[in-house]
């Protein structure tokens, strides 16, 4: 296996879920940059488990320790490594599962290609757990684009059919996308946001769980930034956010709503803002042929369920070679959507700033 990817910024993510740490090694940072260790704290808090009941009771404080790459304040440019040590583990909760497999999760499909020697313990490799280094990375890479104009903002768009409003697609205002980092559910309907929260609480006492969809913007990027086919926006974007486990769709601009239209009502028609050439509507999501436009970068994610719910589900046990019945014990999340809000942001920023890199854009560092 490979946990590598990245062009210019490669990132390496390492560890199990009930190892004694994970971690990440980021190569291609630009050297002299000042990293607000707050900030990057504050982004690990939103994605932190243990906060509420609308998460799992492991309590974690997702703190890192920078290894190397960061010297009297500054990155040095050489790989930057950061443990996140493993607090809370309860290993015995998973002894069962060593043979039984957990309908959802990778408890088979890791067992055949690892040939029975991967760590099974709440996912092992697997887990939710190893989004933490996402986020890690994700915060330095904002910390990068807004220094170049650039903003990365997310919100739940649908948790169980209960919506939340969406991004201005011409560009959402910066007061709204911060405080949108500072909420418990970060939506931009308040009122929709008590609803969902009241939903996952629901199927919380139901030993149940829902999942949902987030919407992502990213707004202030240059036009001319990727490549048709394989290296397109789409592609790059697309290749990272689907290796976010539980992330099974994704749409850029209008999407699926396309396929309805006509070419009348799908085409953004151009226009001239002050010199500028711009958009009337952003049904592409601010990329034609792989390339920005100038416009917003907007895409959703689908986000299903957690796996791990407390209600009786058929399954096998591989040891025995026979069906059997499995009741998952231990602590699980009942929606895992808004935490995951800061993790889809983090890799859009990676990647966004991988992507600038690669069109070898001059960037101003502190």
């Amino acid at each position: 296996m490979s946990g590598i990817h990245g062009e210019k910024i490669k990132v390496s993510i390492f560890g199990e879920s009930h190892g004694p740490a994970i971690g990440i090694v980021i190569d291609g940072l630009p050297a002299g940059m000042t990293i607000n260790t707050a900030a990057i704290l504050q982004e690990m808090k939103r994605r932190a488990p243990g906060q509420n009941l609308m998460s799992t009771p492991r309590k974690e404080k997702d703190e890192f320790i920078i290894q190397s790459g960061f010297f009297e304040g500054k990155t040095t440019g050489t790989p930057l490594c950061a443990l996140i040590p493993n607090s809370d583990t309860r290993s015995g909760d998973y002894s069962l599962l060593k043979d039984v497999m957990r309908p959802g999760h990778a408890d088979y499909s890791g067992r055949i290609k690892y040939h029975g020697f991967n760590d099974y313990r709440g996912g092992g490799h697997f887990s939710g757990r190893l989004t933490a280094p996402l986020v890690f990375v994700g915060a330095l890479a904002k910390q990068i684009l807004e220094l170049q104009g650039i903003k990365v903002g997310g919100h739940i768009a649908e948790i169980y059919g209960i919506r939340d409003s969406l991004f201005n697609p011409l560009g959402e205002n910066e007061e709204i996308l911060n405080s949108l980092a500072s909420k418990t559910m970060p939506v931009l309907d308040d009122e929709q946001g008590e609803k969902m929260q009241d939903m996952i609480l629901k199927v919380r006492e139901q030993a149940d769980s829902v999942g949902g969809s987030i919407e992502c913007i990213v707004q202030g990027l240059p036009a001319g930034i990727g490549s048709p086919f394989f290296d397109s926006v789409e592609s790059r974007l697309a290749h990272a956010l689907f290796s976010v486990p539980a992330v099974k769709g994704l749409e850029f601009g209008a999407g699926f709503a396309l396929s309805s239209m006509l070419g009348s009502e799908a085409n953004d028609s151009f226009y001239l803002e002050e010199g500028v050439v711009r958009t009337k509507t952003n049904n592409n999501g601010g990329i034609l042929g792989g390339i920005t436009n100038g416009m917003p970068v907007i895409f959703k994610v689908g986000i299903k369920p957690t796996p791990s719910i407390g209600k009786q589900q058929t399954t096998v046990n591989l040891a025995k070679v026979e069906n059997t019945i499995l009741q998952i014990a231990g602590r699980h999340d009942p929606c895992i959507v808004q935490r995951a809000v800061p993790v889809i942001e983090g890799v859009a920023a990676w990647i966004v700033l991988d992507m600038l890199l690669m069109s070898d854009t001059k960037l101003m560092v502190k």
